[in-house]
């Protein structure tokens, strides 16, 4: 490539440094194993394979039917859901595919507020979902900052919604999924559950699934599954073959069939039982985050976390999430600026940052490590105008990354 590309070479070269140089918190980032990043740059990227196993609409199938066949059946044995479809390029695009299979423009649909911790995909008016949908948001409750199933009740019997959307891509608490296939019974509503962020904690059971409940279930392969970008959708098996046209043709053309290779070698991957205790190291790693940044007297959005990620108020502290993230930046240390529960700013600076713990946890570091990232974060934020401090900081982060190498194999 440095001959064909050198400025993309070097993009490339000076994007691996900085993986390896900075810290990750971004809850939705990742670090995929090398196998995995080898399928998806295997020469399955030349073939056009639209259809499905057995039935594409082109010649010369074999062997990536085997890959797609392979990942179904993998994520099958994962989540023990009834019907998988592993093409969806996104988790929004599973989302769209989800909606187009079971509703129609217009009808109404029940989703997390973004403010309080929903996804743009669940009824945001900026999104498809809230253009297409008419759209009725729940969110958590005003003193816990979690999610009530009695005020969601009342939220979906004033609605009448005809599918109720659970998940959230910052929400740090455990969520109850069976009750809110009891809400959706008690309104005549289906349930689809997005769990893009929690995937990996269903699989090892750190979190509760939703498979046994909801008639719909989607999830990217990224973030806590440790695979690369795309999504997936499960569902009931009266459900399949209408989430099946919804894909494809509904709304794909000719799947990604390296990516698809990709996902199929991550749920190998995720089968394992050192798999599993990653996904409980994440959360140990989280909570460990999370009670050290409380020692020092920084308020948690309810008051802690149960999964793999937490939300940081910076209301007494005096600055936006804006500045924080981008001062934590400089000093090496990557996530991301976050609303948080009734947020008096805009999205675009926030009250809050969101931290989270999988790509930290993947480069090998355990809870002593995560009292030693709360307190740079917090030295940071309390000197955020402090130069000496950031570069300080950005020294130690260095050195704190050098003691867990990230892709050694890659020179």
């Amino acid at each position: 490539m440095d001959v064909v590309d050198p400025e993309i070479a070097a993009a490339i070269r000076g994007e691996i440094q900085r993986q390896r140089d900075n810290l990750v918190l971004i809850a939705a980032e990742n670090f995929t194993s090398q196998a995995v990043m080898e399928a998806q740059a295997c020469v399955m990227t030349n073939k056009y394979a639209e259809g499905y196993p057995g039935r594409r609409y082109y010649r010369g199938c074999t062997y990536v039917d085997k890959a797609e066949e392979l990942a179904r059946d993998r994520c099958k044995a994962l989540f023990g859901a009834e019907h998988i479809n592993v093409q969806p390029h996104s988790g929004s695009q599973a989302n769209m595919a989800a909606y187009f299979a079971t509703i129609k423009p217009g009808d109404t649909i029940m989703g997390m507020n973004l403010d309080h911790g929903g996804h743009l995909t669940h009824g945001s008016p900026v999104n498809f979902s809230g253009k297409l949908y008419k759209v009725m948001p729940y969110g958590v409750n005003k003193d816990t900052e979690a999610l009530d199933y009695g005020e969601v009740l009342e939220v979906a019997k004033s609605c009448s919604p005809k599918i109720i959307v659970t998940g959230a891509s910052a929400y740090p608490r455990i969520i109850d999924f069976k009750a809110l296939r009891e809400v959706a019974d008690e309104v005549g509503a289906l349930m689809m559950a997005d769990i893009a962020h929690i995937a990996g904690l269903v699989i090892a059971g750190a979190h509760p699934s939703p498979v046994p409940y909801a008639d719909i279930v989607t999830t990217t392969t990224h973030k806590t599954l440790r695979g690369p970008r795309g999504g997936v959708i499960m569902c009931k098996k009266e459900l399949a073959q209408s989430i099946d046209r919804a894909v494809f043709p509904g709304i794909q053309g000719g799947p990604l069939m390296h990516t698809i290779a990709a996902k199929a070698v991550a749920f190998k991957e995720a089968l394992t039982p050192e798999f599993k205790e990653y996904q409980f190291q994440i959360v140990r790693n989280s909570q460990a985050l999370a009670r050290r940044l409380m020692d020092l007297d920084f308020e948690l959005v309810s008051g802690g976390t149960d999964n793999h990620l937490m939300l940081v108020k910076l209301l007494k502290e005096g600055i936006t999430g804006k500045e924080a993230d981008e001062t934590l930046e400089r000093a090496g240390i990557a996530l991301n600026k976050n609303m948080i529960p009734f947020d008096p700013r805009t999205p675009f600076v926030t009250s809050g940052i969101r931290i989270g713990t999988p790509a930290v946890t993947t480069r090998g570091m355990l809870e002593g490590e995560m009292a030693e990232i709360a307190d740079l974060i917090a030295e940071v934020i309390r000197d955020i105008k402090n130069e000496e401090t950031i570069a300080s900081v950005r020294a130690r982060v260095k050195a704190l990354c050098g003691r867990f190498p990230l892709y050694p194999e890659l020179g």
